[in-house]
């Protein structure tokens, strides 16, 4: 799976390392003092991911826990993101990554305990000047939350971790099936699972090699029925002229494997680029459908559909989900602004 597995040195003695090194005989293992000393220094196109993908073992460094922003979560409750990962196996051809880092390389950070203590202190600091009020902590900002958790194996941890904080909701965002180490674990009613979808031709032409949109709800079937709380993401949505029909389909097809009733949350957005990864976009997938639609640069610098265009979009799947019974409460539109342009 990876060419070159770089590893920091003081970390070579590390049982994930060392499980690693069985995993990936045929890897080549190298040690460097930093990830940072290598992973980006030269840039690499995002499409070698296809043909050459190195992994970086590290520790995490600087801010470990950040505010995250406006209208990332149900609005009314602080939420933060924390950074485990960078990067994905998967490649959809929207995704932000591709013009965010400069190159395609997964890294994996180690030092969960580190982490963990920061949530744990902001979580507590929040419970004393907030008594009886809710803190969200999100995984997933620049990795799949479980695509590699049979890798990593640190979901067990954020459990226990997250099952003594009452006070604080973790979010895993995913588009992976690869929960068989998620249903060894004890479902925590502060532990969802959310899974992002779109409707099947959409999962086909823009969500590469991530698994489809039958083995998702098959996937969320399986966790709701086990008792894991299940939060739903249609983000990002891309206009074309059967939008209502593609999306009333999926709402029906999600309402089979998940009751509207059980869903904990569900948030709605629109395609959506910064300036720079709109043109990696480009030059990386030139043909793709959604490029022949008009964007403007919107309120927040990044370039979306109109104003217009996007409220009736949102509007519409909104009401689709209501019709179906999704309380209208529970769904959001990320990353907008009620007096955005």
């Amino acid at each position: 799976m990876f060419e070159k597995i770089f590893i920091e040195e003081h970390l070579a003695a590390h049982p994930k390392v060392i499980e690693l090194k069985e995993r990936f005989p045929a890897s080549e293992f190298k040690y460097i003092t930093k990830v940072e000393d290598v992973f980006g220094r030269v840039k690499k196109p995002y499409l070698q991911k296809r043909t050459n993908l190195n992994l970086f073992i590290g520790e995490k460094k600087g801010q470990l826990v950040k505010p995250a922003p406006p209208a990332y979560g149900l609005s009314g409750e602080p939420h933060y993101y924390f950074v485990h990962a960078y990067n994905c196996i998967y490649e959809c051809n929207y995704c932000y990554l591709q013009g965010y880092f400069q190159s395609p390389d997964i890294v994996l950070f180690l030092n969960h305990d580190e982490i963990g203590a920061e949530i744990k202190k902001l979580a507590d600091d929040f419970a004393i000047t907030n008594p009886g009020e809710k803190i969200w902590f999100h995984a997933g900002e620049y990795s799949d939350s479980l695509a590699l958790t049979h890798l990593t194996g640190e979901l067990p941890y954020y459990f226990n971790l997250f099952k003594n904080l009452p006070n604080a909701y973790l979010e895993l965002r995913t588009k992976s099936v690869n929960i068989k180490e998620l249903v060894k674990l004890t479902p925590s009613e502060n532990i969802v699972v959310s899974f992002s979808l779109a409707p099947d031709h959409r999962t086909r032409t823009n969500d590469l090699k991530t698994p489809g949109l039958k083995a998702r709800l098959a996937a969320i079937r399986e966790l709701h029925e086990l008792g894991f709380p299940i939060g739903i993401h249609f983000d990002p949505i891309i206009y074309d002229d059967k939008i209502e029909e593609s999306y009333s389909d999926l709402i029906n097809q999600l309402a089979l494997a998940l009751p509207p009733e059980a869903i904990k949350y569900i948030s709605i957005g629109v395609v959506r680029f910064t300036k720079n990864v709109y043109h990696q976009v480009l030059k990386n997938y030139p043909d793709s459908d959604f490029l022949a639609d008009d964007f403007v640069k919107s309120f927040d610098n990044k370039i979306r559909y109109n104003k217009p265009t996007r409220m009736w979009v949102l509007g519409k799947v909104k009401n689709l989900l209501i019709e179906e019974g999704v309380d209208a409460a529970l769904i959001y539109e990320c990353m907008e602004d009620d007096d955005s342009q």
